[in-house]
């Protein structure tokens, strides 16, 4: 196969059937880099308007040698680095001495035909033209292939493979085999949007980036300024070896017919996608509002969503910046999940996934550090390409549980964005009750949490919530205590102890204290915001 723009050897177009002993050199030659890129028919003597460089001038009709306008079309001819004549039925004399020697200086061929000139051109052309015939050829099959339907990635690069000729394969936008020949492919960069070609000593690979239109503004707090470049979703790669590298051209313009079509079937599984994550939203919305048992109905949705409510379940909070495109990444968590060894329900939930790993019996503390560690496994692996934080919430009991674990995941996940030094990861156990708490001030869960911590000492004998209020307000002084409560200092003593034992908790910490007086504050202030609620009778 020849190149159309470089052209070809003089001695190719002599070897033509057409021209095979029809045409014959009469004189002068040409250098061996010297290509012919096309014909340019021309009837009579006089000076040509143009020829281009590279070009052969037909005279179509019979010339007399010895005029002496030949000798000025092969000077016009060679000024404008076009390649020498080609003429009509030339006689038997051949050209006279002074036309070949000018012929041989000026560097151009002259042709005798025996054959009719605009025939010799046709065919001429043609096999010029056989490169461009080929390459639209191709980009054609390729188009009629895959226009006009919704095709799987499989049938996209079969239809690529059939016409190239090479394997095929698409990529996801780090690089990872989605589907196709597993291509080797080194030096792909996958964080430029730009169509690249990669030699390699035995091949050569093409790669094209499949872009899909931005779904989501910029906030005008968080741009630069600069435009941004969209970001590929997935890369079409082609690898081209021995006698198939001459189709680069070819190969990259199917490409890009290829990317649309996989540009095509992305954004309609992005539909579904979208369809997808606000039933799981809506789902989630509801799971996490149980008060009570679970109705017929959301336990047969939570059924066909593959979600299980009985268990102990342990909660897990994903959490990324403003803009990051949750409902396209959740399948790289729950890759990353899965690598992990855990298998747990995922689902988009503002900015961040919330997930959670289900287990029948309840999982003693070696199960919960090892599953502590696999959730951190996954969450360095999310961390190579996303700025996440992640929390790991309590085992929690049945329906209602999920919504607890959930909470305190998401805590921590809180905390987590701020502690650099942990990785940004946080284990609830991992953290004094002072942590947890100032973080659920900020939250709507902030006086049930603190009614969960405090629970022990609610129905115990001796008021030991308001107890331990005043003693800590007290600033840990039993004798204050004493004195405020109206009982007797040893009876202050025996209470605090009590509480001491009950909340498993040293209120010798300064930490669990904080803990403690916030919770005892926000319990008092809501228990007396009902009483005064209350309508009297």
């Amino acid at each position: 196969m020849v190149d159309a723009d470089a052209g070809v050897p003089l001695p190719a177009l002599l070897a033509l059937p057409e021209w095979a002993g029809r045409v014959r050199v009469l004189a002068g030659r040409l250098a061996p880099a010297a290509l012919v890129t096309g014909l340019r028919p021309h009837a009579g003597l006089d000076l040509p308007d143009q020829v281009a460089g590279g070009e052969l001038l037909a005279l179509v009709g019979p010339v007399s040698l010895a005029d002496w306008r030949l000798d000025a079309l092969l000077r016009r001819v060679a000024d404008t680095g076009g390649r020498g004549l080609l003429l009509a039925a030339a006689p038997a004399g051949g050209l006279g001495r002074t036309t070949g020697l000018l012929a041989d200086r000026l560097g151009v061929v002259v042709l005798g035909a025996d054959a009719p000139v605009l025939d010799l051109v046709v065919a001429a052309r043609v096999f010029l033209a056989a490169p461009a015939v080929d390459h639209a050829g191709a980009v054609l099959a390729v188009h009629r292939a895959l226009g006009g339907r919704l095709l799987a990635p499989p049938a996209v690069l079969a239809a690529l493979d059939r016409v190239l000729g090479a394997p095929s394969a698409l990529l996801d936008r780090h690089g990872t085999l989605i589907a196709g020949g597993a291509v080797e492919l080194t030096g792909l960069r996958v964080a430029e949007p730009v169509p690249q070609r990669i030699a390699a000593p035995d091949r050569l690979l093409l790669a094209h980036p499949v872009l899909l239109p931005e779904e989501r503004p910029v906030p005008a707090e968080q741009s630069s300024g600069q435009p941004t470049q969209p970001s590929p979703q997935a890369w079409l790669v082609v690898a081209l070896a021995g006698a198939a590298t001459s189709r680069a051209d070819t190969a990259a313009d199917a490409l890009v017919v290829a990317a649309g079509a996989v540009r095509h079937w992305l954004l309609t599984r992005r539909l579904d996608l979208e369809r997808d994550a606000r039933a799981r939203a809506a789902l989630l919305g509801d799971v996490l509002r149980l008060t009570g048992e679970p109705s017929a109905e959301l336990r047969r949705r939570a059924a066909d969503a593959g979600w299980r409510l009985a268990g102990w379940h342990v909660g897990i909070r994903i959490g990324v910046s403003p803009g990051v495109d949750v409902v396209g990444l959740r399948e790289d968590v729950r890759t990353a999940l899965r690598a992990a060894g855990l298998a747990a329900v995922v689902a988009e939930d503002g900015a961040g996934w919330t997930a959670w790993v289900t287990v029948t019996d309840e999982p003693g503390p070696t199960e919960v550090r090892e599953l502590a560690e696999q959730a951190r496994a996954a969450h360095r692996g999310l961390a190579r390409t996303l700025d996440v934080h992640t929390g790991i919430g309590r085992p929690r009991q049945g329906p209602e549980g999920i919504a607890r674990t959930v909470a305190e995941a998401a805590d921590a996940a809180r905390l987590a964005a701020g502690r650099p030094e942990t990785g940004r990861f946080l284990h609830v156990d991992r953290l004094g009750m002072a942590q947890l708490l100032l973080a659920w001030t900020r939250t709507d869960t902030f006086e049930p949490a603190a009614r969960a911590l405090l629970a022990p000492l609610r129905d115990q004998p001796g008021d030991l919530v308001r107890t331990l209020a005043v003693y800590l307000d007290a600033e840990s002084s039993i004798t204050e205590t004493a004195a405020v409560l109206g009982v007797h200092r040893n009876t202050a003593a025996a209470r605090i102890a009590r509480v001491e034992r009950l909340l498993d908790v040293s209120l010798a910490d300064r930490d669990e204290r904080l803990a403690l007086q916030l919770a005892c504050r926000t319990i008092l202030l809501a228990d007396r915001r009902e009483t005064r609620d209350r309508p009297a009778r």
